[in-house]
């Protein structure tokens, strides 16, 4: 019986941990072709509230303190320096009794004391970015990785010399529809079944709003002083955010007094579309949203056309570059937060609604833009490491894999 070890970092938000469990679900298909393998995936970090989902996925989890590295000053620097060692600390131990055969980081708070450690006992690293601008956490690990993955190709001159393959954004089996062997094929039927299982007419046009795993105060804002404009054009699904959801329920359910039935049945919002995300994608025609890794490879594997915002203060600026990046593409709208003034957006939705063309312009770059077999590649690389060579039937990702 082959045993392989493989471990799982990195942490902070939904765009850390979503990817690992994508990536953790064809591990644990791959491995699971030979019957005689025994595969222990584990995950050392902070996890942010996603253990519950680490878990489901049969990811033994296991808590290491999170630090966080700032390129600034501020007094919490000095209470995460000594959080940096007692992580080391706890990763000697977790990491010497576990002792992977790979281990697999997507960067993020918290990651660099546990990779030092495997680094240490020689353990082989193997890095994913996601943003076409490296966090400092992968910065430093990509020094130390046998193999760097990257989202966005513009993300490759951060690391020279390296060892650098280009294969997107790892998106999670339940969003995926067929093989996965390429964007989704959308046909009128389903995306006509996916707006009646929200109760919308099947026939007018869906606005799907999104803000990230942590919604986007401003796009709320947005949406509540204009839900009577933008109710009469669109049928619109929203994303509050866990965070902002009590306080935005609150604003709606007084101003939803004075709204007629018209508006209200047009309109329905969601602290978080976890399970109807996929129906959510389908249904739509248009996105509204912010400009992070993990929500633009999910609208291009979906082909749907999108404005972006990007997150102003997000690090290195990393969501207004790779929305620049997908614009370039032809795929969406760039719009950046010190624009976003409500009658110029209200003038930018109506006019892209009413135009087809441009619309199935958008859809076809946005699905250009998609880069298929990302979670695959990665499995696979990370399981070669451990002893295992499996490759897919399929022959493009074969030639992917040996490269």
């Amino acid at each position: 019986m082959k045993k392989i070890r493989i471990l799982l970092v990195g942490g902070g938000s939904g765009g850390h941990i979503y990817p690992l469990i994508a990536v953790a679900q064809k591990i644990r298909y791959f491995a699971g072709t030979d019957s005689g393998n025994h595969l222990d995936l584990r995950y050392f970090g902070d996890a942010g509230g996603y253990e519950d989902l680490i878990k489901e996925n049969g990811i033994k989890y296991s808590y290491v303190i999170s630090s966080k590295l700032r390129r600034y000053f501020s007094f919490e620097n000095f209470i995460d320096f000594f959080k940096f060692f007692i992580a080391i600390f706890q990763s000697l131990f977790k990491v010497f009794f576990f002792m992977p055969s790979v281990v697999f980081s997507k960067g993020g708070p918290g990651s660099l004391p546990i990779l030092f450690v495997c680094k240490f006992f020689a353990v082989p690293i193997v890095i994913h970015e996601s943003d076409s601008v490296p966090g400092l956490a992968n910065l430093i690990s990509g020094k130390m990785s046998k193999k760097i993955f990257l989202a966005f190709e513009s993300a490759k001159r951060y690391f020279p010399n390296k060892n650098i393959g280009v294969v997107g954004n790892p998106i999670r089996n339940e969003l995926i529809m067929g093989k996965g062997d390429s964007s989704a094929v959308i046909t009128e039927i389903e995306q006509k079944e996916a707006k009646k299982q929200f109760d919308f007419n099947q026939e007018r046009p869906v606005l799907l709003i999104l803000g990230g795993s942590q919604g986007a105060v401003i796009i709320n804002n947005f949406v509540i002083k204009n839900i009577e404009f933008l109710a009469v054009k669109f049928q619109i699904l929203h994303q509050i955010g866990l965070d902002n959801f009590d306080e935005y329920k609150k604003d709606y359910d007084f101003l939803s007094q004075t709204l007629p039935d018209s508006i209200k049945n047009n309109y329905k919002f969601y602290p978080y579309l976890e399970n109807n995300l996929k129906s959510a994608y389908i249904a739509a025609d248009l996105i509204l949203a912010r400009a992070g890794a993990g929500t633009i490879f999910e609208i291009a594997y979906f082909g749907k056309p999108s404005i972006l915002i990007p997150l102003p203060d997000a690090a290195n600026d990393h969501q207004v570059l790779n929305a620049i990046e997908f614009e370039e593409s032809g795929a969406t709208i760039d719009i950046e937060q010190e624009n976003f003034l409500s009658h110029l957006v209200l003038v930018q939705l109506e006019t892209l609604i009413s135009k087809t063309e441009i619309l199935k312009k958008m859809s076809k770059s946005a699905s250009v833009f998609y880069r298929p077999f990302s979670s695959e590649t990665i499995a696979a690389h990370l399981l070669s490491f451990a002893g295992l060579n499996i490759y897919p039937d399929n022959a493009p990702i074969k030639e992917m894999l040996l490269k």
